[in-house]
């Protein structure tokens, strides 16, 4: 992440958003991932090659759900609980 601006790679919010809120589309990776405007084609071309090797599924115009990749990668285990609102790699302190 590029911690100066706030923003982290578009992979990562994709598959963030894939596996916490079940669906991604280029909005809201570009939302959760804190880019500049104008990064929608950028967007859409990472979504689409995640798909080309299974990390996603498209379901229609733009929308994707978590692909047999995700799916089967056993991290059903994570603890989620500690997710803060900003995203799953900003964590709440026990202190």
């Amino acid at each position: 992440m590029c911690r100066e601006l706030k923003r982290e790679p578009t992979w990562v919010a994709a598959i963030r958003l894939a596996m916490l809120e079940g669906r991604v589309d280029a909005e809201a990776v570009i939302e959760e991932a804190n880019l500049i405007p104008g990064r929608e084609r950028t967007v859409c071309d990472v979504l689409s090659t995640m798909a080309e090797r299974d990390l996603l599924r498209p379901i229609d115009d733009g929308t994707y759900l978590p692909g047999p990749v995700l799916l089967h990668s056993d991290r059903f285990e994570l603890d989620f609980t500690n997710a803060s609102n900003g995203g799953a790699h900003r964590w709440k302190s026990s202190v």
